[in-house]
């Protein structure tokens, strides 16, 4: 049942952010969704593609919903080797972090590619 508690938290987490980010982003049609590294520019100049405003916001929350969602199941139908009962929490914190510091990562290089496009 933790499982599943923590997995909403990091899901309504994703999906706050996301929304934050909508109305700070509302007067942009497309965002940035993808950078070139360059040595010799910037990364928030070398966009290589964008995506309309609620795709590019949505993408990262789904994807995390979906890999979380799948987890907790795992974790209801699907019994642990010996041992390894503890790993269920710090493994779910583990793969949440990772979803949440790449959509933090990506709002940041958004903003800074439209504040430096100004």
């Amino acid at each position: 049942m933790v499982v599943i508690i923590l997995a909403a938290a990091i899901g309504l987490t994703m999906i706050l952010l996301s929304v934050r980010a909508n109305s700070r982003f509302r007067q942009e049609r497309k965002l940035p969704m993808q950078w070139m590294l360059s040595r010799s520019r910037p990364l928030s100049s070398t966009v290589i593609w964008s995506a309309p405003r609620i795709f590019a916001l949505s993408l990262v929350p789904a994807l995390a919903i979906l890999v979380l969602a799948l987890f907790a199941i795992g974790s209801l139908t699907l019994t642990p080797r010996p041992g390894q009962e503890g790993m269920m929490i710090p493994s779910l914190i583990f793969i949440g972090g990772i979803f949440l510091g790449a959509q933090i990562l990506h709002l940041r290089l958004i903003e800074k590619t439209l504040r430096g496009a100004e």
